[in-house]
């Protein structure tokens, strides 16, 4: 089923109506203008949602615990960018997003995983621009000074 998308102010002006739409599709984004978009989902979505990522996870550990080079051959399938990295990088990145996954699917909250995979894609960049690679390990024997405080806005 599709996600449905509405201006926030739908469910502000009309809202069992934008309920409503929940009826067919598993989800609502709710655009905002000023702010980040919103997901509304009927609590029993988003529990049997949490449920498959728990048991997912859950089940990959078991699986890694087994046999530990299925996940690590399976990387580059599921993402792509994971072949830029080191093969050592790659253990290292396979064993991190199992444990992360693992705890992050204990506490119910799978932030840790999206950072984790941010973080491991643009170490994966580094790698595939030899300019940058380049620039980013060379020794640097320079300081450059205090960093500015930002400025509010």
């Amino acid at each position: 089923m599709p996600l449905e998308s509405v201006p926030f102010s739908e469910l502000l002006r009309q809202p069992a109506e934008t309920a409503e739409r929940l009826s067919r599709a598993r989800a609502v984004r709710l655009r905002r203008r000023d702010a980040a978009d919103l997901v509304l989902m009927s609590a029993d979505r988003a529990a049997a949602e949490g449920e498959v990522v728990d048991l997912t996870a859950r089940l990959l550990a078991s699986v890694v615990r087994r046999d530990p080079t299925l996940v690590r051959e399976a990387l580059p399938t599921v993402l792509p960018w994971v072949r830029f990295l080191p093969p050592e990088d790659r253990e290292r990145m396979a064993n991190e997003f199992v444990e992360t996954a693992e705890a992050a699917a204990a506490v119910g909250n799978t932030a840790a995983v999206s950072q984790l995979l941010t973080e491991w894609r643009h170490t994966a960049e580094i790698h595939a621009d030899p300019d940058l690679h380049r620039v980013l390990v060379a020794p640097s024997s320079d300081d450059f000074g205090a960093v500015p405080r930002p400025i509010a806005e």
